[in-house]
């Protein structure tokens, strides 16, 4: 087989470099790249792709690459399942990154994969964050996809329905990547003490720590445990020694991006389902995370009156006031006006009655079309009016007796229309029996 000499400069590994340059393999190189997985089957945390009945897995044992998407956070295994696919479809590995590619990296690497396909080599080109490319650079994969002179895999921290082409999207298989739970970064962890022929020198409870603090990123507990195996110590560390020792990955949250949609949703879920606890914590998580407490104030309003409404008529004017509350005071004090109205709106009984009100009633307004009010309840400024009817037999309901007068303020040409419906619960159980009342009363008025 022939070697090309334009071979990408993203296109060998860490590795590759080190002997490149000349360095034996025992040179110092970090933790997660000389513990990287040699097969598929040493990747942990993705049995539901690379398993047997998973995508990946059955990919490989039929022999048939084809284009994909990864879609997972940071540390979860997509550049190395890129490599290890390349190697066991015996496809040259070239490597973009889209953060630093242009147009011209592209056709270069285009050009290189059609010069190997000639001598009978493919080539696996593994874009990583493929979602900074823009739509006419995602464009120009499509050609080389169609007539097989690369196989995409393509990776990316960012919902690819909203990131990447529909035309490149029906080319290839979104495959979703887990961040890594427990277990699996425990398996790392224990992979990292085999390599340096002893245990990590922490308690149980510090061990537990370390998992959390990598926040499901197995690169990132790599680089923990190298930490912790480089220091100088006799005892094992506890959770506040460890808190102190190294540096805690700060929790994945973008508010520019979809986190901040995903976040804002299990929020409000949490509040619709009664659950306050929950509902604290998406809270905190944005908090800490920079969101901006005026965007989630403004969620709150829109879940008290979308999920509370009329079962307890106090949940806007909480939630209005919570708003208020910040606005006045700002942060960190202002957050506890919201933790407030979170824990209100969650124990809050709940009803979407107005909601569905308001649907059933839109609906009706555009089936009816224009409609005009029945007359007797139409203003007669005028002597015209007058004449035409404005007004006539108009029953002032205060006059009535009760203070209802049973009148019909339905178009003539509309049967009447039951849209709101309240619920048995809260306020509305007391809105409930007045509709029965007056629906009762409206039923003896018609029939006198």
């Amino acid at each position: 087989m022939l070697a090309f000499p334009f071979r990408s400069r993203y296109s060998c590994s860490m590795s590759d470099l080190f002997q490149s340059a000349g360095f034996e393999d025992e040179t110092p190189r970090p933790l997660a790249d000389r513990l990287r997985p040699k097969t598929l089957a040493e990747v942990v945390g993705q049995d539901h792709l690379i398993g047997e009945g998973g995508p990946i897995g059955r990919m490989v044992a039929e022999n048939r690459p084809h284009s994909v998407i990864f879609w997972g956070p940071p540390g979860t295994g997509k550049t190395t399942i890129a490599r290890l696919l390349s190697n066991a479809f015996n496809l040259h590995f070239e490597q973009l990154s889209a953060v630093f590619s242009g147009v011209a990296d592209l056709k270069k690497a285009f050009d290189s994969a059609r010069g190997r396909r000639r001598v009978g080599q493919g080539t696996l080109l593994f874009i990583d964050e493929i979602h900074r490319f823009n739509r006419s650079q995602q464009d120009s994969f499509l050609p080389v996809m169609e007539d097989g002179t690369v196989t995409v895999v393509g990776a990316t921290t960012e919902n690819p329905s909203f990131e990447l082409n529909g035309a490149v999207l029906s080319r290839c298989q979104v495959l979703v990547l887990k961040r890594l739970d427990d277990m699996a970064l425990e398996a790392l962890l224990k992979r990292a003490e085999a390599h340096y022929g002893e245990p990590l020198k922490l308690t149980e409870d510090a061990r537990a720590s370390l998992r959390a603090m990598a926040d499901g990123d197995g690169r990132y507990i790599l680089n923990l445990a190298e930490e912790v195996a480089a220091m100088k110590i006799v005892a094992p560390l506890d959770t506040a020694e460890l808190t102190k020792a190294v540096q805690k990955r700060a929790p994945a949250y973008d508010k520019s991006r979809e986190e901040h949609y995903n976040l804002i949703s299990a929020l409000h879920k949490s509040i619709r389902g009664s659950d306050p606890d929950a509902a604290l914590y998406w809270l905190a998580r944005m908090l800490t995370g920079g969101e901006d407490p005026l965007f989630i104030a403004r969620r709150l309003v829109r879940a008290s009156v979308e999920d509370i409404g009329m079962a307890d008529p106090q949940a806007v004017v909480q939630a209005l006031a919570a708003k208020d509350y910040y606005d006045f005071l700002g942060s960190p004090e202002g957050e506890i006006a919201l933790a407030q109205c979170v824990i209100y709106l969650a124990t809050a009984p709940k009803s979407n009655a107005v909601y569905k009100a308001l649907g059933a009633a839109n609906r009706a307004a555009k089936e009816y079309g224009s409609l005009m009010p029945p007359a007797h309840i139409l203003n007669a400024p005028t002597k015209l009016m007058q004449n035409l009817g404005y007004g006539a037999g108009y029953q002032y309901d205060h006059d009535a007796e009760g203070g209802f007068s049973g009148q019909n303020y339905f178009p003539d040409d509309m049967a009447r229309q039951n849209f709101y419906r309240p619920k048995e619960i809260g306020f509305e159980r007391e809105v409930q029996k007045r509709l029965d009342y007056w629906a009762k009363l409206r039923t003896k008025k018609g029939g006198e």
